[in-house]
């Protein structure tokens, strides 16, 4: 009895994995959805750290380049989430 409830565990894991392996192939990325990802990641950290340096400018020049450099990181993130 014993010796057929081990077998059902061994069946029922290998099943599993099987199931497992297969919700990972649905989940995988394409390299192309990889590198969009990455890219949106690039840019939202350095929108992030282009306000922050707004917050702490100063100078108009400075703040004007500020202010574009946002607005150009903006332009290409919202282009990126189409």
């Amino acid at each position: 009895m014993a010796r057929g409830f081990d077998s059902k565990s061994v069946e029922y894991q290998q099943e599993e994995a099987q199931r497992s392996r297969e919700r990972m192939r649905e989940r995988e990325l394409t390299r192309e959805e990889v590198a969009r990802v990455q890219r949106c990641r690039t840019l939202e950290l350095a929108h992030a750290r282009a306000a922050a340096d707004l917050g702490r400018a100063a100078a108009p020049a400075q703040r004007e380049m500020l202010q574009q450099a946002l607005a150009a990181l903006e332009s290409e993130l919202a282009s990126l989430a189409r």
